[in-house]
């Protein structure tokens, strides 16, 4: 898992969202070894606290993705103005999955 952490600046971590829905989504989808996605939003406290992971079948493929640079945390054009400080971490989640099934059917 790739993990983009980012504190936004105050009040613009809706905006910051938005671009994550296009900007962010588009960087990753339909590359080579890509899984998937999410993003969300801190509750309360912590509401200006955003993140982005990407899901990849293996750290080559993160390379292959973001090149030389795939230690730094990949900055869109307009992502600066919106960004207090971000860092990215690189998870390895293969066998720390669980998720309960959805009961509700």
């Amino acid at each position: 898992m790739r993990l983009f952490r980012v504190r936004a600046k105050p009040g613009c971590a809706e905006e910051l969202l938005k671009k994550f829905e296009s900007t962010s989504a588009d960087v990753v989808r339909h590359e080579p070894g890509n899984m998937g996605y999410f993003f969300g939003r801190g509750l309360s406290v912590d509401e200006d606290v955003v993140v982005f992971a990407s899901f990849w079948t293996g750290l080559d493929a993160i390379k292959r993705r973001f090149g030389e640079d795939w230690q730094i945390s990949f900055l869109p054009q307009g992502y600066d103005e919106l960004i207090e400080t971000c860092s990215i971490e690189h998870i390895d989640v293969g066998s720390g999955w669980f998720v309960m099934p959805d009961r509700s059917q």
